[in-house]
């Protein structure tokens, strides 16, 4: 059984998002290898803050390069689509955890390249903007 006080810090880290931002920061010095680690870091989260005042793209592992990369990936006969249950890993590998259930297409079971950019680009951003700093 939990403690009050570990029920608390538990609280705190869910409420200002901590984990997820730790994992965001993590994922992108592995990514990115920089030489320095410290003030890159500090340069992702003034970027973040910025975002957060000035609404717009925060920082992000992926851009929509890859996002591109991997719907071709999904998609290598090239057919413009791929499946709702693809779709679905897609974004959870891709670390977001709340994203559209039911996009265009789903009903279908063929989730178009458009689709699937939009989502994870807006799924990609709303789990960088919701870490409050």
């Amino acid at each position: 059984m939990s403690s009050p006080r570990e029920l608390e810090a538990a609280e705190y880290l869910e409420k200002h998002k901590i984990i997820e931002l730790m994992d965001n920061l993590t994922s992108m010095l592995f990514f990115y290898r920089p030489d320095r680690p410290r003030e890159f870091l500090i340069d992702q989260l003034e970027k973040l803050k910025v975002s957060e005042v000035h609404p717009g793209k925060p920082p992000c592992l992926f851009n929509e390069s890859n996002l591109d990369t991997l719907f071709g990936v999904l998609d290598p006969s090239h057919q413009g689509s791929i499946t709702y249950s693809q779709y679905k890993e897609a974004l959870k590998t891709l670390g977001i955890k709340n994203f559209n259930e039911f996009p265009e297409g789903a009903s279908d079971d063929r989730i178009s390249q458009e689709t699937f950019m939009r989502e994870a680009t807006e799924g990609l951003v709303g789990s960088a903007a919701t870490v409050q700093l």
